[in-house]
This record gives structure tokens, C-alpha cells and sequence, in this order.
């Protein structure tokens, strides 16, 4: 049985140098309080551990088969504090975050970039999905935290951080022509071919919400998994597409898609950061929210 700690690091050290005295000045502690330690661990097992020789000491056969042991036991636990400072000092550690494609594409990524250039040694993983997804592996702990875009079921343990303010749209190409420059009743999207996200995603959810409010019932012509996607669908004259106003962009700036204009304003949604407030985060999620300003 295992009776002090401390007199086993005391006897790795003698081992180690051979000597009482430069083990004390390893263990910056007094050569009496060195060699009082040995004596008790050998009283303790009843054994001698070492024995003397001109120069200092040396291990007995029973201390020699202890040192192997107690060697190995001794330098795991220094490897783990080594690895532990690296962890501290952000030199090894993994970050874990999930985030859906229009999160990751119009809000991470820039700090992800500059994040890895600062911190190449820690290990980033991330979970792409879409946010009942996301917030399914926050609640199992499979993530640090959570980037996704607002409506969702905000739970009694969640923090949730609003970061930036986001538009929705329906946009369409030339093929709908008669319909730009016009103020049009929510009503009319019943009559469009319209292609959407997806019925698992907060985005597709948010808009069938907020039309069915407004006694508007959609049917979708396409029901695609990415926003990307979408905007191609609507760059190829396949229907109006309904997006978060970012994806289209560079194609509403270029003129080749236009936006659809409403007699009632789609209200703007939010990206938000997600934590659980039950768990433990890591040193290097802690620091990658400090860089978020979160």
C-alpha cells in the first residue's frame, strides 16, 4: 500500500542522481530531510533500497526492481504535467464547434482563419449542421458550443449570445422579370415555384412560420439542403428562391438575380453563440470565445 507520495518522488530523485545531496538540491529541500525520507520509505516496506558507495549511493537489487516501476509511474505523471501546461499555454488543446453553413460561411470563418494562424498546435473540429442538429450535439456535450442562426428553443441551461443581425429574402432571375420593381402581397408566394431549405433547418422553419402567420401556405417546388445551392436553382430560372439575404449577394450586386419586395417586412433574424451553461469549458474554447469578444 501506497503510504506517502512523497517519499516515493524522493526516492525516484536519489535514484536519478546517485547522491543524497544533489537529489536535495534537485528537490531544493535539505539533504537530512532527503535521506529521513528514504529511511521511512525503506522502514515502510521493509526492505533496503540502497547502499552506499564513495561517491554517493546506489541502488540494491529490491530498489532497482522498485525504481522500474516507480521510474515509469513518476515520468507519466511529468509528461502530463508538460502536456498540461502546453494546454494552458494554448499549445495543444482541440476546440470543438458547431455551426450551420450560413454561420460557419458568414461569421466563423474569418476568426477561424486568424484563430489557426495564432494557434496552429490546437486541434479545430468542426460540426456542420443544421441548428436543431448543432444544439442536439451541444446538449451531449459533443461540442464546446454552438454558432447558429435564430429561430430555435432556447433551454433552461443555454446561454445565448446574439452576434449578428441577418435578413431573409425570396430572390428570383430573369425568367420572373414581371415581378421586380413590384410591391407584392405576401399571398402571391402561393402561386411562385418556389425553392426553399430543407423542413429540418431554423431557416426553412422561420419562414413557414412567419407566412402561415400571414395566412400564407407554401409548397415548395424544391426543398434543397444547402442555401448555395438555392441560389443556383434561382441563377438557372428553376423558381424563387428563398435565402438568407447574403448567400445572393454578389448576384443581386451584379443584377443577375433581383430581390422580391413584400407590403410587409420579413422581420430580421440573429446568428447567435450557444453555450451550456452545465458544462465545462475548455481552456482553448474559453479563449476562442474571448476572440469572438463573447
Amino acid at each position: 500500500m501506497v503510504s506517502n507520495l512523497e517519499y516515493y518522488k524522493v526516492f525516484y530523485y536519489v535514484a536519478q542522481c546517485g547522491s543524497l545531496t544533489v537529489a536535495a538540491e534537485k528537490l531544493s529541500i535539505s539533504q537530512p530531510a532527503v535521506s529521513q525520507a528514504v529511511k521511512q520509505l525503506e522502514t515502510n516496506l521493509g526492505v533496503r533500497l540502497f547502499s552506499r558507495v564513495s561517491k554517493g549511493v546506489r541502488l540494491t537489487k529490491e530498489g532497482a526492481l522498485l525504481h522500474e516501476y516507480v521510474a515509469t509511474g513518476y515520468e507519466r505523471i511529468e509528461l502530463g504535467e508538460q502536456k498540461l501546461r502546453k494546454m494552458l499555454d494554448l499549445e495543444l488543446g482541440e476546440l470543438r464547434i458547431g455551426a450551420s453553413d450560413m454561420t460557419l460561411q458568414f461569421y466563423l470563418l474569418p476568426y477561424l482563419e486568424s484563430y489557426h494562424e495564432k494557434y496552429p498546435q490546437i486541434k479545430v473540429q468542426v460540426s456542420n449542421g443544421p441548428t436543431p442538429e448543432t444544439l442536439m450535439l451541444l446538449e451531449n456535450g459533443s461540442i464546446d458550443f454552438a454558432i447558429v442562426s435564430s429561430p430555435f428553443e432556447k433551454k433552461r441551461h443555454m446561454k445565448v449570445t446574439e452576434v449578428k443581425e441577418i435578413e431573409d429574402v425570396f430572390v428570383a432571375g430573369r425568367k420572373f422579370m414581371q415581378y421586380k420593381n413590384r410591391m407584392l402581397d405576401l399571398q402571391e408566394l402561393e402561386k411562385l415555384p418556389l425553392i426553399t431549405l430543407e423542413q429540418n433547418t431554423s431557416t426553412r422553419t422561420f419562414m413557414d412560420d412567419y407566412l402561415r402567420k400571414n395566412g400564407v401556405e407554401i409548397s415548395p417546388e424544391f426543398e434543397l439542403a444547402n442555401s448555395g445551392i438555392i441560389v443556383q436553382f434561382a441563377l438557372r430560372n428553376l423558381g424563387v428562391g428563398s435565402v438568407m439575404k447574403d448567400f445572393a449577394q454578389k448576384d443581386l450586386d451584379s443584377g443577375k438575380l433581383f430581390e422580391l419586395r413584400f407590403n410587409k417586412i420579413i422581420p430580421k433574424r440573429q446568428f447567435c453563440v450557444v453555450t451550456h451553461t452545465e458544462n465545462r469549458l475548455s481552456v482553448a474554447a474559453e479563449n476562442f470565445l474571448e476572440v469572438l469578444g463573447k
